[in-house]
């Protein structure tokens, strides 16, 4: 899978995030404090992230800044993006399967390590589910982006 990641501090857990990507076989691009000479303002990179994957550059991305916050507000300023800010695996497994999350959003401050993985590994096994409801939902925050564009 082709992941974007970005972050606007380059903090031991941001790099251990694209090393477990990459270990688990993703093609990792980076972006803010990751890449040099890139912009790491949070809102320019978290931006650089959303758009490889509203642009299809990417298949998913995870935007990070020291609380999360700010890069999931700007991840889901792009159209055609569902970021999800998951300080756990359980919200990253519901980010994944109730709202078809496609960026996953970190804070630097918050998350360990261990947890890193854990949320990964809830992340990557989550799917979207089919239940009419649920992408039903998914289906009017579509039409949120759409009439935003119009």
């Amino acid at each position: 899978m082709r992941i974007s990641v970005s972050s606007d501090m380059d903090e031991p857990v941001a790099r251990s995030l694209v090393e477990d990507l990459r270990r688990r076989g993703h093609d990792v691009r980076t972006h803010g404090a990751l890449r040099p000479g890139a912009d790491a303002q949070w809102a320019a990179c978290s931006e650089a992230a959303a758009r490889d994957v509203a642009e299809g550059v990417a298949d998913q991305a995870v935007v990070c800044c020291w609380t999360g916050t700010g890069a999931s507000i700007a991840a889901n300023k792009v159209p055609g993006v569902r970021a999800a800010l998951c300080t756990d695996a359980s919200t990253a497994d519901g980010a994944r399967r109730w709202n078809d999350a496609n960026v996953l959003a970190l804070s630097l401050r918050l998350t360990s390590e261990p947890l890193l993985k854990e949320i990964l590994d809830a992340w990557f096994a989550g799917e979207a589910s089919q239940d009419p409801e649920d992408r039903q939902n998914v289906a009017r925050v579509g039409r949120l982006d759409a009439a935003r564009n119009s």
